[in-house]
């Protein structure tokens, strides 16, 4: 770890007037700061400005500042983006890691975390060595002839399936950006990840008001029931009345870049009843456009035995 400057900033207006990186859990920019990955000149240590409190009166409301463990024990949290969360680390994590830094978190691609190999999204133009080396945990949606990785973050796939939006704010004021458009895919920019702009900070998450939220689940496939990153993931939710879905809310992770909204299953599911085969008509588009890698050729199949299996947890013995 090279040398840096650390400050704690008192207010949410010193931090924003203040350039820097600014750290919170520190679960992620520890270790990258550790592997040389980021390299920053001065930390902002921002654990004691006032970005905290859980409001579930109309919605959900998150300070940034949340740590993951008290979100998801909260009572009236939707049960999907308790479980992503519950997922996502290992107890210790969770009781560090805040819901910000959770949705800011770096790849996991071994060749971004190894400085000694070029990585499009660390150093642009150098090349994406996963395209044709060691890619199984890697993306087949979502991924461009300069990056492949996928998206680690499993609250974000719940978050993108009921529209969640982030509160973004800098020294100017504030901006509310819908979640789903907050990140990016690579395209021909990979080292672009988000929308957030230099000086910006995630203060605040906020997931609108959904009456048949409380029907909701995350299926998390990954290579060990301990901590481990998604191989393969859904948040999905469904209004069922009188054994008809009326609507339905699907995302995955695990397969994409970005937190993947299945807006394609979610039209197949509305009017069909709640049985296998119609769970399985409707999986079956989850995967169109997907480009599968050397060894990572079993994603799109997965996913969609990922989405069966998740509605059926969410529908056996609710009047299935």
């Amino acid at each position: 770890m090279r040398p840096f400057e650390l400050t704690a900033p008192a207010t949410v207006e010193d931090a924003l007037g203040s350039a820097g990186t600014f750290l919170a859990g520190g679960t992620t920019l520890v270790d990258l700061m550790k592997l040389d990955v980021l390299t920053p000149r001065h930390v902002l240590d921002i654990n004691g400005l006032p970005l905290h409190g859980i409001d579930t009166s109309d919605g959900l409301v998150f300070g940034a500042l949340e740590r993951m463990a008290d979100v998801a024990a909260y009572p009236g949290v939707y049960p999907a983006i308790s479980r992503a969360l519950l997922l996502s680390a290992s107890q210790q994590l969770r009781n560090m890691a805040s819901i910000g830094g959770n949705l800011m978190q770096r790849t996991r691609c071994s060749y971004y975390r190894d400085v000694a190999m070029p990585c499009n999204r660390r150093v642009p133009g150098s090349g994406c060595p996963a395209i044709s080396g060691a890619n199984r945990m890697h993306a087949v949606l979502g991924t461009s002839d300069a990056c492949v990785a996928a998206h680690a973050s499993d609250l974000a796939v719940a978050l993108v399936a009921f529209d969640a939006e982030v509160e973004l704010s800098d020294s100017d004021g504030t901006r509310t950006v819908a979640l789903n458009d907050f990140y990016r895919e690579p395209g021909s920019t990979p080292e672009v990840e988000h929308d957030l702009r230099p000086g910006e900070l995630i203060t605040e998450v906020r997931v609108p008001r959904l009456d048949w939220a409380a029907n909701s689940t995350y299926v998390k496939i990954r290579d060990r029931q301990s901590y481990e990153f998604a191989l393969c993931s859904a948040a999905v939710a469904l209004d069922v009345r009188d054994g008809q879905i009326v609507d339905a809310r699907v995302a995955a992770g695990g397969v994409a870049t970005v937190p993947w909204r299945l807006r394609a299953v979610e039209a197949a599911l509305r009017g069909k009843a709640t049985t296998e085969a119609s769970f399985a008509d409707a999986a079956a588009v989850a995967g169109e456009g997907a480009r599968p890698l050397s060894a990572n050729g079993f994603k799109p199949a997965l996913l969609r035995r990922t989405i069966v299996r998740a509605l059926l947890e969410l529908t056996e013995g609710n009047g299935r």
